[in-house]
């Protein structure tokens, strides 16, 4: 191993040994289920701003949407960021607040266990459904994390994939079993700000390498429709040049990742931990202007990698998994122009392993709650002392995480791909229940079951039926399966007979503090 690899990596282990630090910290004052779930519901509004995006934007950031631009250039992925833009903004203004209220109120400490408690569920068919919707969701994308993190050292150090990304799973899952939640949140904040300085310096890096800004622009014009918002294109270093225009149903159909926003666990979570929820307001400003900023940057570093290609600087990247390493390729040539831009190389290497593990992290936290919480306390009563309780937890992100693994042992699938399909599943399976929990009195238990199992069984049936068919049939599955989850929980409840009283009480009181 050379210099420079061995610069780039003592930077990335520093910053993997400040992680495992932050979960041994935390170890000692996780001491029952509230605190490492939900640690205690302490966080301030930069941790749950930047958590939040954190564990969202995930490996994507910095492997997917520069990616996709550099392949398929701006209307593929410019819809999807502002949608994005528009779903962060609109969860924290019209969710945050009253998810917050109504979880305190209620003692709810993960997700399936408000939906059940907000219902009158006693039963706990609702905690048992939401819970199986998280596995199966969050163990693919958990999974897609895994993968970024073998991509990275494989492309970067010429590692074997299997042993990178076993390495980088391990560091996740110490974190992550040791201290919690909390380990998890403050973990996330810390990685956003390694992103963003990644960000930074690929940012001003690629662009004098590749003759200022106005080269950069010039580079992607001559591909033809790469800069159009409603023609795609792949690009001509790709396999297979192809045009395809964008029109109403695809963009609204693009557009819809926003809904994505009002279902996600890992995020919904972090507005519940908040100490208080007049703190919203600001976690509201930081989280839209960081999402904002960041994924502009991201698809600029994928315009950017264009133009490096196009002048022979990094190598042309052709494919959709080959594309996503377009931030490493940048990054290698960056080592290759002295000791202080390898340690920039560095630290950039960090910041994908920080989007990697700020999602995976907040997953696999989510997942293990569901199976010892929700599946295993609430719905099967099993009664556990609290030293069982964390015992189980912890030993459920083992085995999650284990799944995880074995699910990324193909190297060559795509991450933005997974995501896409994961996101959809939650989107569509919680977001809709989500909404009319915290906006509609008449709403009750069989309309929410109905809504998740019609929204997360639509997700497969159009992306791998319907959409076959083509057409205005091949838009991004988690609209229509939004819309269906919609009519469901409506024709449901109001078929069906109306909430307790005790119920719609609650509801009152929390609507009249809004």
């Amino acid at each position: 191993m050379g210099t420079t690899s061995i610069i780039i990596l003592a930077v990335i282990v520093i910053y993997l040994v400040m992680m495992i630090g932050i979960g041994l910290l935390y170890a000692k004052k996780s001491t029952d289920s509230d605190d490492y779930y939900l640690g205690g519901r302490t966080l301030g509004p930069w941790v749950t701003a930047m958590s939040a995006e954190a564990s969202d934007m995930s490996s994507y950031l910095l492997m997917g949407l520069p990616g996709l631009a550099y392949l398929c250039g701006l209307a593929e992925v410019s819809w999807t960021v502002i949608g994005l833009a528009i779903g962060t903004y609109l969860n924290f203004l019209f969710v945050s607040k009253r998810l917050r209220r109504y979880s305190e109120k209620l003692g709810a400490i993960t997700v399936p266990d408000y939906f059940s408690r907000r219902f009158g569920d006693k039963k706990h068919m609702l905690s048992l459904v939401a819970a199986l919707v998280i596995l199966i969701f969050f163990v693919p994308y958990t999974a897609s994390g895994f993968k970024a993190v073998g991509t990275l050292f494989n492309s970067l150090f010429g590692w074997d994939y299997h042993v990178s990304m076993v390495v980088g799973a391990i560091v996740i899952i110490l974190y992550t079993v040791l201290g919690g939640f909390m380990a998890v949140s403050t973990t996330d904040l810390i990685q956003s700000i390694v992103m963003t300085i990644a960000l930074a310096i690929v940012l001003v890096f690629g662009i004098s390498k590749a003759g200022g800004i106005g080269a950069v622009m010039d580079n992607a014009k001559n591909v033809p429709g790469f800069l159009s918002l409603f023609k795609g294109t792949l690009n001509s270093t790709a396999e297979t040049p192809a045009a395809d225009s964008f029109g109403f149903f695809r963009i609204v159909s693009t557009l819809a990742w926003g809904l994505g926003y009002f279902g996600m666990p890992h995020i919904l979570l972090r507005f519940m931990a908040i100490r208080r929820e007049e703190e919203l307001k600001a976690s509201r400003r930081i989280a839209s202007i960081w999402v904002v900023l960041s994924m502009a940057v991201a698809v600029l570093i994928g315009i950017i990698g264009l133009a490096l290609s196009s002048e022979s600087l990094i190598p042309t990247l052709g494919t959709s998994s080959d594309s996503e390493t377009v931030i490493v390729k940048i990054s290698d040539f960056m080592s290759q122009n002295g000791i202080l831009l390898t340690i920039a190389s560095g630290i950039i290497m960090a910041g994908i392993v920080a989007a990697t593990m700020s999602t995976a992290d907040s997953q696999l936290l989510a997942a293990s709650s569901s199976v010892a919480q929700d599946i295993a306390v609430d719905f099967l009563g099993i009664k556990l002392s609290e030293k069982v309780s964390m015992l189980l937890a912890r030993g459920t992100v083992i085995v999650i995480a284990a799944i995880g693994i074995v699910l990324a042992w193909k190297p060559d699938s795509s991450v933005f791909r997974v995501v896409s399909f994961a996101w959809a599943g939650f989107g569509a399976a919680f977001g809709p229940v989500m909404l009319f929990s915290l906006f509609w009195k008449r709403v009750n238990k069989w309309g929410a079951l109905a809504g998740m199992a019609a929204g997360g069984a639509m997700v497969f049936l159009w992306k791998f039926v319907i959409s076959k068919l083509g057409g205005v049939f091949s838009v991004y599955e988690l609209l229509p399966a939004f819309i269906v989850s919609c009519i469901a929980i409506v024709v449901v409840s109001l078929a069906t007979r109306a909430p307790e009283k005790d119920v719609t009480d609650v509801f009152e009181q929390v609507a009249k503090k809004a």
